[in-house]
């Protein structure tokens, strides 16, 4: 099968990160199997999700991972004009969910399968699928907890995001979070004598602010980022019964982009530091029950691989180029980074299809991944 079938294979599976994405699983481990190659799944808890891992030539020496995530983001409310579970050709561009983020790429990697089993191959290639990425990188974490315990761990990964198949060696991390703010109700014609949840949550939120605001300082930038400082926000926000009622209750969600060298959780412990010593005690002078908590709902760490590194160094090889860039979106890369796993960022599509209505990925991106995916087998030929 060409990319453009396998596309529309991988297309029909609704792998929307709340559904199963395990008729997807299956159809590749089938595909694998096929060619003789043999693979794992490493499953969540409930077995309803997997991982899989695939390895194609000797498995007794650091190899390359190509890798990819198998969910994508929900269609819910969207003004699709074609069915963004089947695959539609108008134009040179192939539409659907996922064709750009991002299983494009997962079809280019499958559909080089045959080329990489008829060479052999100074190292192995491996074949990385993960869920629930578009949740908070979730899925894949179990799989490079596998590999972290394994004698031969990979020497480099590629992971196929949309970047029109330019290099990328650098995204900022995230963590997000929720604040739960608890005060104490009354009628609010006797409102002092309440703690108004939602008004202390609005400092909160006012405070998150100015501290984004001291992030832009121009000694903590990072000009290769847009933009090119650490950036927060508070995204969601709910509280209150009635507008008689002193609100007791409110809770607000805030998320945190970090430049790869700056920690995410000093920023957070910024904002919780001032709600306990600044805001709690004004809310607990009048009522003692009040109180403020924090919690965390997702994080991965950001990515900044050595433009000299091996990694790159393929990566160029097998792009033609040697211009290197950052994303502003996140990736699993810096979880594989994490653990000692040199990673460049490098797919067919454009992130500015991801995500909207009547998603597409040209044929040309399709056909040009097949060819980088050509000069990687050649590269690691003997």
């Amino acid at each position: 099968m060409n990319s453009k079938a396998l596309l529309a294979a991988l297309i029909g599976f609704d792998t929307t990160s709340r559904e199963s994405n395990l008729q997807l699983i299956e159809f590749v481990r089938d595909y694998l199997a096929r060619h003789e190659v043999p693979c794992e799944l490493i499953f969540n808890g409930e077995r309803s999700k997997a991982n899989l891992f695939a390895t194609i030539g000797a498995a007794d020496r650091p190899g390359v991972v190509l890798s990819g995530h198998t969910d994508v983001v929900p269609v819910d409310g969207q003004p699709w004009t074609v069915p963004p579970f089947e695959l539609s050709e108008k134009d040179g561009k192939l539409y659907g969910r996922g064709t750009a983020d991002m299983k494009g790429y997962i079809a280019c990697v499958l559909a080089a399968v045959p080329g990489l089993l008829a060479e052999p191959l100074r190292m192995p290639v491996h074949i990385a699928l993960s869920y629930d990425e578009e949740v908070g990188c979730l899925g894949v974490r179990s799989l490079l907890a596998e590999l972290e315990q394994r004698p031969h761990k990979p020497a480099l990964c590629i992971i196929g995001e949309p970047t029109e198949l330019k290099p990328v060696l650098g995204h900022k991390g995230k963590l997000a979070m929720r604040c739960d703010v608890h005060g104490a109700a009354c009628h609010s014609a006797y409102a002092p004598q309440g703690v108004n949840a939602i008004e202390y949550a609005a400092d909160l939120i006012g405070e998150l602010g100015r501290i984004g605001a001291g992030l832009r300082a121009e000694h903590l930038q990072d000009p290769r980022f847009d933009p090119p400082f650490t950036t927060v926000q508070a995204g969601l926000i709910g509280g209150g019964k009635a507008l008689n009622i002193v609100p007791a209750d409110c809770r607000f969600d805030f998320e945190i982009r970090t430049l790869p060298d700056q920690n995410a959780h000093d920023v957070a412990q910024r904002l919780q530091h001032y709600a306990q010593q600044q805001v709690l005690p004004k809310m607990q002078a009048v009522d003692a029950a009040s109180d403020i908590s924090f919690s965390e709902l997702s994080s991965y760490p950001g990515l900044a691989t050595d433009a000299h590194s091996d990694a790159a160094n393929l990566i160029a090889q097998c792009c033609d180029s040697s211009e290197f860039t950052t994303v502003a979106f996140g990736t699993e890369g810096g979880l594989f980074d994490a653990i000692g796993i040199p990673t460049v960022v490098c797919g067919p599509g454009s992130m500015d299809q991801g995500h909207k209505p009547d998603e597409f990925v040209s044929v040309a991106q399709l056909a040009a991944c097949d060819r980088m995916l050509e000069r990687l087998t050649w590269a690691l030929r003997e």
